[in-house]
């Protein structure tokens, strides 16, 4: 017997339908705009206040944000360049690969999009 999830919002938990929401392509942009009203929000919230840093580059205004930006990037990319360095073949542990086993295509239980 086997378990077909449902896709209906009605039989979810309370918690499962708010979260549904966000699973929806139509709201991303949405999702998105929230985002950048918050960023915009905070950048100018930093105005509000009269900063004291130990630097001299850490009173200007939006610098935290900036500074946190341009180092994301930087990570992001950083681990771009590093995948290169540590990537191995996917055949790498050979006949030691847990999942090297073939398993027989009748008891293979595959599902189309259409079965769910």
């Amino acid at each position: 017997m086997a378990y077909v999830p449902s896709d209906k919002p009605e039989n979810l938990p309370i918690l499962g339908r708010f979260l549904a929401w966000f699973t929806k392509v139509e709201n991303s942009k949405y999702i998105i705009g929230g985002l950048v009203a918050i960023c915009i929000g905070l950048f100018l919230a930093d105005f509000t206040y009269k900063k004291y840093g130990h630097f001299e580059v850490e009173k200007y205004k939006g610098f935290y944000g900036a500074y946190g930006f341009v180092m994301f990037t930087g990570l992001i990319l950083l681990a771009k360049t590093l995948r290169y360095f540590i990537q191995q073949p996917e055949n790498y542990y050979g006949d030691k690969a847990v999942d090297r086993e073939e398993y027989p295509k009748e008891q293979l239980e595959k599902l189309g999009h259409k079965d769910v």
